[in-house]
Order: structure tokens, then sequence, then C-alpha cells
């Protein structure tokens, strides 16, 4: 169980936050070359932004619900000496 939970928080928390970027990167050149103003990167693009890091911390923490469901089920069955 711990060898899953590291490598959920090695490499998958830095693939979500790295893909977040690509996304909004892209998203955001795009509104450029279509001609997107100052209002839309104050206003809209930040909306955007923080429903896809929102998204993204669901998307995280759903990933560690069965690890740690497992995790506090073998705490509660552990035996005291």
């Amino acid at each position: 169980m711990k060898t899953s939970f590291l490598v959920k928080l090695v490499l998958g928390l830095p693939l979500i936050l790295i893909v977040d970027y690509v996304l909004m990167t892209v998203f955001g050149c795009g509104a450029c070359f279509l001609g997107a103003g100052s209002d839309f990167y104050c206003g809209t693009y930040c909306l955007i932004g923080k429903g896809v890091l929102l998204l993204s911390a669901v998307l995280f923490l759903s990933m560690f619900i069965p690890d740690l469901k497992q995790f506090m089920r073998l705490k509660k069955d552990a035996e005291t000496n």
C-alpha cells in the first residue's frame, strides 16, 4: 500500500499539474490568437483556471480515497500489545 501511495504522490500530482499548465497555456494562446482582450484574462480566464484546478484537485483526491479507506480499515483492525 505504501508503494502505491508514494507512486501516486510522486508521479500523479506532478503529471496532473503539468497537464493543467499545458491545458491553460494552450487555451490562453488560442484565446489570444482569436483576439481576446485584457477583460477576458481578468475574468473568464481566471474562472476557467479555477475550475480546471478544482477538477484536478477532485481527481487527485479521488486517486487516494481507496488507499485512505484501506489504511483506515487496517488501523482499526490492528491488535494492541
